[in-house]
């Protein structure tokens, strides 16, 4: 059995259209009792109405690129698990490199080169390598937050120096190894960077805040569809 008659067998797909049937029914009861709540402690009906407009409309750019990383990792690991992936816990960038870690394990380069074993083994390092944060943290997520509320009393500015210090960190270890060279990913960078600081540059002289709140979901719509011209562009500049 090839790579992808194992990923779209009906057993795989019965799998994953019941994991995303029960987080579906679970978030609904969540909104239920959260929805129940609110009015209880004095929230109005039209108040809520507005949070939930708000979060859909919020929600709908954000939807759109995970469909467009649904689209790319589709042909790389079949669609049951790529919806699995992207719908419940993972990201288009982590996928990709787990499954490159476990073919590469195999000897294959790619999933098309690889059979059944190739996909288990995929599936299997996905799991291991995401499951660790699911685990710890309810178990120490919340002491972890007790112990920096404490510091933060002791020394507000620790607090400000953490945050920005682990998004500068994030930042870096992101950023860095995309610039160096000339390349359609440093291209791609640097058009999502310009079109955020545009729109972020518009929304202060303007004041609209919605402007703000869509600048970096802008940022990476802009950079999906820049990479798309670059790519073709240095390929043909290096030709």
């Amino acid at each position: 059995m090839s790579y992808f008659e194992a990923a779209g067998h009906w057993a795989v797909y019965a799998a994953v259209i019941a994991g995303v049937l029960y987080i579906a029914v679970l978030g609904g009861v969540f909104f239920r009792r959260a929805y129940s709540r609110a009015l209880k402690i004095g929230f109005t009906k039209q108040h809520l109405r507005k949070a939930v407009k708000t979060a859909a409309a919020n929600s709908l750019i954000p939807a759109i690129t995970v469909l467009v990383g649904l689209f790319t990792i589709v042909p790389l690991l079949g669609l049951p698990l790529s919806w699995w992936r992207l719908s419940i816990v993972g990201s288009t960038a982590y996928e990709i490199m787990a499954a490159d870690i476990a073919l590469g394990a195999v000897g294959a380069k790619s999933a098309a080169d690889s059979g059944a074993e190739g996909f288990v083994l995929v599936m299997f390092v996905m799991a291991v390598g995401i499951i660790g944060g699911l685990v710890l943290a309810p178990l120490f997520s919340g002491r972890i937050q007790k112990g920096v509320l404490r510091i933060k009393l002791k020394d507000r500015r620790w607090s400000a120096y953490s945050a920005a210090t682990y998004m500068t960190t994030i930042a870096i270890v992101l950023t860095i190894p995309t610039l160096i060279g000339f390349s359609a990913a440093t291209m791609t960078l640097l058009t999502a960077l310009a079109v955020t600081a545009l729109l972020k540059f518009a929304a202060k002289k303007t004041g609209s805040e919605r402007l703000s709140d869509f600048s970096f979901i802008t940022g990476m719509l802009s950079a999906m569809a820049s990479s798309v011209f670059w790519t073709w562009m240095l390929g043909r500049w290096i030709a």
